[in-house]
């Protein structure tokens, strides 16, 4: 079965186990009246629990791809600073250029005014000599022709002044819509957290505790069926990465068990694609910073030709992104509230791969590293993250 077909249809793990799901909703227990709940219980949902369940994975993937669209956001807003910066230090660059030819001019025609303005038949007649007549034309020829390079010179640059002005203005009002995007964005991010946590609000532990569960059965049964139809080929234990994939894998390794935190990409947190980025570019390969810029730049890779260090791409939008490890496994930065762990290739649906490094030739003698028991577990159901990041001010050129 091809990656294709087996991603799309379905669209969340846990909803591939229809009668699992029904049968957690009839399990969970009914409410009691209001006089002998004890104080830590509360309603239970409205709604079944695989519905619930539904609802709180499709608010993780909205925030997911609010995240994205805030770090696309976050690039565009740093190139436009640093587009507005260059232009304003060409505009003060230039501002001096122009000081200085009015300044060689200011002096022309102060040297003018002390010498006198002498015409050449007066000259002739009260000079020592024709000779130094001669002299002193040539002089003063070779000085006109110099005051004459200088009003050019001084009208260039003053035009190219007032060309700059335009431009550095252009780049200044451009980096502050950028920065104005960023803003909307971010406060889409926090909008989409704020449904998970609403959500979530009137559940109690054990509820939870159920959820979790339902989830995690979900995808244990989407990655056997994954792996059952044998999309990554003969012999995938066998693959080896690149000597950069090597070094990317080492640096994934290395995060393990640190917080998921959205526009961030290390080295204290991570969001999923500032992980992968943050990884290749340790690797000494720079690769763009987003998911979707990831799937849609980088070299595709048949899955049956994966290999550690390659990325894997989820969702029909390219919305969540991770790093393979080998075995049919990934480490990613999963969601808000979880840490940087390893989990089953298959827990969400695959839309492909793609490889950083497509002409290097995999290492001859590798060993996968070992994962962590720790670093294995599923990823909690909390809307708990750290704080969003701060949006930086544009500047004034």
């Amino acid at each position: 079965m091809s990656v294709a077909r087996w991603s799309g249809r379905r669209h969340r793990p846990a909803l591939a186990c229809g009668a699992l799901l029904a049968t957690a909703a009839l399990a969970l227990p009914a409410a009691g009246p209001a006089t002998a709940r004890p104080a830590d219980q509360r309603p239970a949902p409205a709604v079944p629990i695989a519905g619930l369940l539904a609802q709180l994975q499709s608010s993780y993937r909205r925030t997911e791809t609010a995240t994205e669209a805030y770090d696309r956001a976050g690039q565009s807003a740093a190139r436009q600073r640093a587009a507005a910066d260059a232009a304003d230090r060409r505009l003060a660059d230039q501002r001096v250029a122009v000081a200085e030819a009015r300044d060689e001019l200011g002096t022309i025609a102060r040297e003018m005014y002390r010498t006198g303005g002498v015409s050449p038949l007066m000259s002739l007649l009260t000079g020592p000599s024709p000779q130094a007549f001669f002299t002193q034309r040539h002089i003063a020829r070779r000085a006109a022709s110099h005051q004459r390079d200088v009003l050019h010179r001084l009208s260039e640059r003053a035009a190219r002044l007032e060309a700059l002005n335009t431009a550095a203005q252009r780049a200044l009002d451009a980096a502050q819509r950028a920065q104005q995007t960023l803003a909307v964005r971010k406060k889409q991010v926090e909008t989409r957290l704020r449904q998970v946590e609403a959500t979530l609000a009137g559940l109690t532990p054990a509820q939870i505790d159920q959820l979790q569960a339902l989830e995690q059965q979900g995808s244990d049964q989407a990655q056997r069926d994954f792996m059952d139809a044998k999309p990554l080929g003969d012999a995938p234990a066998t693959r080896a990465p690149s000597a950069a994939g090597e070094r990317a894998l080492g640096y994934a390794f290395a995060q393990l068990g640190k917080p998921y935190a959205w526009g961030a990409a290390g080295p204290d947190s991570f969001d999923c694609s500032g992980l992968t980025s943050r990884a290749w570019a340790h690797a000494g390969r720079a690769i763009p910073r987003t998911s979707e810029q990831q799937w849609a730049e980088l070299p595709r890779v048949p899955m049956a030709s994966l290999r550690p260090g390659d990325l894997v791409v989820y969702f029909q939008g390219a919305t969540h992104v991770a790093l393979y490890i080998g075995g049919g496994r990934v480490i990613e930065a999963p969601r808000p509230g979880a840490t940087v762990q390893v989990s089953p290739l298959a827990a969400d649906p695959v839309l492909g791969a793609v490889r950083p490094d497509p002409r290097e030739q995999p290492l001859e003698h590798y060993r996968p590293r070992p994962v962590p028991a720790s670093a294995d577990r599923p990823p909690p159901i909390t809307a708990t993250a750290p704080a969003p990041p701060r949006v930086p001010d544009p500047g004034s050129p």
